[in-house]
């Protein structure tokens, strides 16, 4: 099956082998994505609401890219570097999805950077209505 690489324009060169988004058949996949900047930093350090809006930015900019909304969503697959930070980055995520939620899941582990709290990767289901 033909599969298209979404890159949202401005996107930083990956710190690792994978596109931001792969689109088939339909189905987008958002790859796991950190919180930032062009550089590669983390943004927001010790902050795990900004982070979170920053990487579900980051999501929404691929998705729409890809033709999509966030209400195309279907699937996150959230990482918390920590327990603690788990109702700030709820908090943030209900402003994206404040009508039917997305199934997902959420687990603690450590991420690439020591200064990133979170990471979310995507499912989205946009060619198909």
């Amino acid at each position: 099956m033909p599969k298209t690489i979404v890159v949202p324009e401005g996107t930083q060169k990956p710190i690792a082998p994978y596109s931001p988004g792969a689109l088939a058949d339909g189905v987008l996949y958002v790859s796991g994505t950190l919180p930032f900047d062009k550089n590669n930093d983390v943004v927001h350090v010790g902050d795990a609401a900004a982070q979170t809006r920053h990487v579900l930015e980051t999501i929404k900019s691929v998705i729409e890219t890809a033709g999509g909304t966030m209400e195309d969503v279907t699937m996150n697959h959230i990482f918390v570097t920590d327990w603690a930070n788990y109702q700030a980055v709820n908090k943030v995520y209900a402003e994206y999805f404040p009508g039917d939620k997305p199934a997902r899941y959420c687990v603690q582990c450590g991420l690439v950077k020591p200064d990133a709290l979170v990471e979310i990767a995507t499912v989205a289901h946009i060619g198909k209505k």
